[in-house]
């Protein structure tokens, strides 16, 4: 099978790519990454040596270098796309040409080249905040944030395809996901690194903001799952199996750190912030799919990887991340 993934050398797709080459040594695996401040080249420095992979630099917003990565290809897994909700309430323009227009120009380039499958990867977020209960497939999307709404649009756009011309397209959407390789500007790694650094930790208002976690390696387990088994037209939710508030993970960090839980101060809360996401994750588990990791488990071999690849996440804390953080949680 001749895989392209797009978005390759981000937190999860390069967290993919490394579990698929793993587990399916004679797959042919293409990563497609426009190499933006949210990539660092190492992350794939360690890829380049299999004889099954190769990457391909290139930006799925232009239509032309799209086409030219997807032709050859059997199957396409979306995972290239602007994801930090901050950024895309400071500047929501990048979400829409890169979320919607760039997957509407992956998914157009499929169709053309006949693409036996295209997986798309999305998010809990579309469903919005959920007061009680947990959210399935079928539920009606209601996306707070710029980005999430961006993933939104671009989930229709994708399911319009299998519908409209029949391209066989499955959709995946994940809770939280954290481990290796995640920038340093999401909210588990940015607590882990800032603690490391001996720095307070910015927490979003009362800290009781609930999410679903899920380790990358289980996301990735779980995206297998519904690529091989899933039925096209098909949308599978792959939800972590605890439910955790931001208060209690920010404790958990700095106790696994050694530090006081005093570093963790209280700063003023995100515009529209989601209270509560949970996923009903039954649909994936009966095609057999189930979690590896707890949560604890999960977040201690994090911390100890972010210990251990200081080099690499501080690469990615370059003046453009410190401005933008400043102007953030500071303005």
């Amino acid at each position: 099978m001749r895989i392209l993934i797009t978005g390759g050398a981000g937190f999860i797709g390069s967290n993919f790519t490394e579990y698929m080459l793993n587990k399916y040594p004679k797959y042919k695996i293409t990563v497609f990454d426009a190499m933006t401040y949210a990539s660092n080249p190492d992350t794939i420095a360690r890829l380049k040596k299999r004889k099954n992979f190769r990457f391909i630099k290139g930006d799925i917003t232009d239509n032309k270098q799209a086409a030219r990565a997807v032709k050859g290809q059997d199957t396409v897994v979306n995972f290239a796309a602007e994801t930090h909700v901050d950024r895309s309430i400071m500047g929501p323009g990048a979400f829409m040409d890169t979320n919607v227009k760039g997957a509407q120009n992956l998914l157009e380039a499929a169709r053309l080249s006949g693409v036996k499958k295209f997986l798309h990867i999305s998010t809990d977020e579309v469903y919005g905040s959920k007061k009680s209960g947990r959210s399935k497939e079928n539920d009606r999307l209601d996306p707070t944030s710029p980005y999430s709404s961006s993933k939104a649009a671009a989930d229709l756009v994708a399911l319009s395809y299998y519908k409209t011309y029949g391209l066989p397209v499955i959709i995946t959407r994940s809770s939280n996901n954290f481990g290796p390789y995640q920038h340093p500007e999401k909210f588990i790694p940015l607590f882990i690194t800032r603690g490391i650094e001996g720095m307070d930790l910015p927490l979003y208002g009362d800290g009781k903001n609930v999410r679903n976690w899920i380790y990358v390696e289980d996301n990735c387990a779980g995206i297998d799952t519904a690529l091989h088994k899933g039925r096209p037209g098909e949308v599978y939710n792959i939800g972590g199996g605890v439910e955790v508030p931001n208060i209690h993970v920010a404790k958990e960090i700095v106790k696994e750190l050694g530090k006081s839980e005093g570093i963790i101060k209280q700063v003023r809360d995100r515009p529209a912030h989601d209270r509560r996401y949970a996923l009903d994750s039954g649909k994936l588990k009966k095609l057999g799919w189930r979690t590896k990791y707890r949560f604890d488990q999960a977040l201690e071999k994090t911390i100890e990887w972010y210990r251990d690849n200081e080099k690499w996440w501080k690469a990615l804390k370059n003046k453009n991340f410190k401005a933008y953080y400043k102007k953030w949680y500071k303005g």
